[in-house]
Formats: structure tokens, sequence, C-alpha cells
């Protein structure tokens, strides 16, 4: 029961986190985390949606695959972890409104938080959603890296993020994605107690 508690509290913490980052330092410059925030701007840019609602929408999908894929455990876990990051983003975007003058603070917070956030979600045994799913998707059946599927993916959505808003944009995301994989992969190897580690094991679970 203790386990299952700190399970879902590492979830809840993680997921609101991550949505921090996208909402206060990230989303203001138009500066995606990761392919699916990337797709959230788009949609946010051409269809005038919220943010939290394009968050959403741009992970449903590969969420209805993820069922069938990777089983109930890890799916639920997930869907669980875009609803809190989603509607922490549609809260903080309407109700807070704070000054971005420092682009690089702000690059600098966001890939932070980011990285806590996501790093606490796999620790809890689920993602953070999006791009995740159809890069572990190609790379079981390819064969290939996920890591390198994944950045693939998130790679043309910065660039057709970056052509339709700002051509920076996709040099801020890489570089965002640079330090908070690397922020993501320390929490991932911290000896703490171990809780449900994302592994080779967590298939149909």
């Amino acid at each position: 029961m203790k386990k299952k508690i700190l399970t879902f509290f590492c979830l809840l913490v993680g997921a609101t986190l991550q949505g921090m980052s996208m909402s206060l330092f990230l989303f203001p410059h138009s500066i995606p985390s990761g392919g699916a925030a990337g797709l959230a701007i788009l949609m946010n840019h051409w269809f005038h949606l919220s943010l939290g609602f394009s968050l959403w929408l741009a992970n449903i999908v590969f969420l209805l695959f993820a069922l069938n894929y990777f089983g109930y455990t890890w799916t639920l876990r997930t869907i669980l972890a875009v609803a809190t990051t989603s509607t922490t983003v549609g809260i903080l975007t309407t109700k807070f409104l704070l000054p971005h003058i420092n682009i690089v603070f702000d690059l600098a917070a966001g890939s932070i938080f980011f990285g806590i956030g996501v790093g606490l979600l796999i620790r809890a045994g689920a993602s953070s959603g999006g791009m995740v799913i159809p890069a572990l998707m190609i790379a079981n059946y390819k064969k290939w890296s996920p890591g390198k599927v994944m950045m693939g993916i998130n790679l043309m959505i910065f660039i057709l993020t970056a052509l339709v808003i700002d051509y920076k944009i996709v040099i801020y995301a890489i570089i965002c994605q640079f330090f908070s994989t690397n922020i993501i992969d320390y929490i991932y190897t911290l000896k703490l107690q171990k809780i449900n580690i994302f592994t080779a094991n967590w298939r149909k679970k």
C-alpha cells in the first residue's frame, strides 16, 4: 500500500512539474519541450485552442494505441500523467501571467523542471506521453534505439514549429532537450528506493 501511494505521489508531482515547466517557462516563448508540446503549440497557433486542451488532443491518439500495445497499467498511469500535465498547463496559462524578460533563465528553468518531472514519471512506471509512445513502438518494430527515434520525430516537429512561428525555436528546443534529457538520466539512475523502474519488463503489465 505504501509503495502504491509513493508511486502515485511521484507520478502526480512529476506530471505537475512537467506542466509547470511548459506553461510558466517554455510555452510563453513557443518553445516545445517535446513533440507533443510542439503539436500543442501549432494547434494553439493555427486553431486558437487552449494550450492545455491542445496538449491533451496531441496525446489522445497515441494513448489509444498504447492501451493495446503496452498494457493497461502503463497506459493508465500515462493517461493520469497526461491529464495532470494538461490540467496544470490549462490552469497556469490562464491564471498566471509572469513577465518573461530573460529567455536564458526561462529556458534553463524550463529544462530543469521538465527533466525532474519526466524523471519522476519514469521512476513511477509511466511516461510523459506524446512522442514517447510512437517512438517506442517504432523502435520495437525496427529494432532501433528508442532515444534516436524519439529525437528524430521531435526534430521534425521542432523544425515545423520553427518554420511556422520562429526559426530560433528549433535551437531553443534542442538546447532544452539536451539539458532535460541529461537531468532525466540522472534522476533515472539515482540510487533511491526503486518504485517501479521503467525497464524492459514494463510491457503488458
